[in-house]
């Protein structure tokens, strides 16, 4: 850099938004796993939350999949799908990648109201 010349770094900060879909899925997976075994159910909510928040670092990185971003879970077979609007990542929907691939994409194809 030359004389007098000074490099400002502009961070915008994510704010997140989780839908009404994504805590439905949330509380389903939940459920499921607290079934498995005691407290499972909360390891698989504050992991799919972590997830979620790396998403104010990591937002719009990801490769899109039927139109959301997509980050996958690092410890269980789930996905987020989300998208953005100027510095709000609206999470849509969190889903279990185990499904049929029909129901996933019709799963997805069915947004709603945020």
């Amino acid at each position: 850099m030359g004389h007098g010349q000074e490099r400002v770094a502009v961070t915008i900060r994510m704010k997140i938004k989780i839908l009404v879909s994504a805590v439905a899925d949330l509380m389903d997976g939940r459920m499921f796993y607290e079934k498995q075994g005691e407290g499972v159910g909360d390891y698989f909510f504050d992991a799919l939350f972590s997830d979620i928040d790396s998403l104010v670092l990591y937002a719009g990185i990801h490769h899109k999949f039927h139109g959301y971003h997509r980050v996958l879970a690092k410890r269980f077979p789930y996905a987020v799908y989300y998208t953005l609007e100027k510095d709000v990542v609206l999470v849509w929907r969190v889903l279990d990648l185990r499904q049929d691939p029909e129901k996933l994409r019709k799963s997805l194809e069915a947004r709603r109201n945020p």
